[in-house]
């Protein structure tokens, strides 16, 4: 456990980093209030078990909070749970874990895992004998940090393509057609030709835009540890020709996912990079769409990256409490409390079987499973803490770039410096 002591030493500078790891890129969005009961930490011999969640929007009467309490009394504790807003919920346990005052089941976004597992705040799946084998690999390895794994998935989302069947047909364009980048920007220069706009996406200087480039970046061959080779230089050209040869609006400079969203609603546009939290808005929209995975540069889907969280169970004085914490987990993550998780919190499941069962009952789905099961971490890749000190120099080469300050090679050359020099 001295590493564990050791890591605590860093949480000061944890909380400074956090709010840039986590960023809310691709999770649902929520009031930064907290929802529940209690805020503070049930005493250890009361058989009251603390749950710290992301998700505020969800009152004692919702069903993610009915099946908190009915985990609860499957094991035979007291539940309670307080929802914060994602970025409030990590500093919040960050302060509790310096306090000596973790909840004993923690739900948060991706990203951060590992920033709470460096800091040390978390237990592994090895301590607390959490069953991780049916989780898919890819959506697992968010959570992995020098060779441990901190947690379980509890769902994830991912990026795809809307479009409007409409706005396509007019342009005489199968969406069927679109296969890599050559036919998707054939495509947006017949929609363009045909007097509609072609695709919006959200290039902010946030999290947010790097979340929306990655799925270009990395489905042109790129990796985050060398931004400036040729295929990350592709991936920002393709952007900026877009731009250029007005196929994307300018405003995708200043798009958040919501406002580009706004854009695709107007019905205007034949495609739109957004995510499975859109599902109900797209319904609203009064037009016929359809939904496509985001192409790979030579064809086949592009990983894009996974939104979502994790269930953990963080580091407590009375380690005798981890046993009743992985009964928690355990129920929260079964096979039949998944599908109604996921179902609530609009997921696609982090098993197989799951993600049969999401598609049996919505077909609309199998796209998304499809994205999800080719998607990857942003901190994967054994990245973990390093991933924000890249992510922050890729969002600002694509701001030098799409504004025109910078050519691509020159924006993420200097990206990379900047990157290389954070992580040594």
């Amino acid at each position: 456990m001295e590493s564990r002591r050791s890591g605590r030493r860093g949480l000061g500078a944890a909380l400074v980093a956090v709010t840039v790891a986590s960023g809310a890129a691709a999770c649902s969005s929520a009031p930064s209030s907290p929802s529940g009961t209690d805020a503070g930490k049930a005493s250890a011999g009361g058989g009251a078990y603390t749950i710290w969640d992301p998700y505020p929007q969800f009152d004692d009467t919702s069903d993610w909070v009915k099946l908190l309490r009915s985990c609860g009394t499957q094991v035979g504790v007291t539940v309670k749970r307080t929802g914060y807003d994602t970025t409030d919920l990590t500093n919040k346990a960050l302060l509790a874990a310096q306090q000596g005052n973790s909840p004993d089941v923690l739900i948060v976004d991706n990203p951060v895992v590992s920033t709470l597992a460096e800091a040390g705040v978390l237990t592994s799946t090895d301590e607390t004998k959490l069953d991780t084998s049916t989780i898919s690999p890819n959506l697992l390895a968010a959570g992995q940090m020098g060779g441990k794994t901190y947690g379980i998935p509890i769902g994830a989302n991912t990026l795809a393509l809307y479009y409007n069947k409409g706005v396509l047909k007019k342009a005489g364009v199968a969406a069927a057609s679109v296969k890599d980048w050559a036919s998707l920007t054939a495509a947006l220069a017949k929609v363009k030709a045909a007097g509609k706009k072609g695709i919006t996406f959200a290039a902010i200087g946030t999290e947010e835009g790097s979340f929306q480039f990655l799925p270009w970046f990395w489905g042109a061959g790129a990796q985050l540890t060398k931004l400036d080779s040729p295929e990350g230089v592709a991936s920002l050209s393709l952007w900026t020709d877009w731009l250029k040869k007005g196929y994307a609006p300018n405003s995708v400079i200043n798009n958040t996912q919501t406002t580009s969203w706004q854009e695709f609603a107007t019905g205007d546009f034949a495609f739109s990079e957004n995510g499975t939290w859109q599902l109900a808005n797209a319904k609203k929209t009064g037009f016929e769409y359809g939904i496509i995975p985001i192409p790979g540069k030579d064809g086949g889907a592009a990983p894009a990256p996974t939104g979502g969280e994790f269930v953990g169970v963080p580091v407590q004085k009375d380690a005798a409490r981890y046993a009743v914490s992985q009964k928690l987990v355990t129920c929260l993550t079964s096979t039949e409390n998944s599908y109604t998780t996921d179902t609530t919190l609009s997921y696609i499941a982090p098993t197989e079987n799951v993600q049969a069962k999401q598609v049996t009952e919505n077909p609309e789905l199998k796209v998304w499973v499809e994205a999800v099961k080719a998607a990857k971490g942003r901190t994967s890749d054994d990245l973990g803490t390093k991933y924000p000190k890249i992510s922050e120099p890729m969002w600002k080469a694509m701001q030098a770039a799409l504004s025109g300050a910078q050519q691509p090679q020159e924006a993420m050359a200097a990206a990379q410096a900047a990157a290389a020099g954070a992580i040594q």
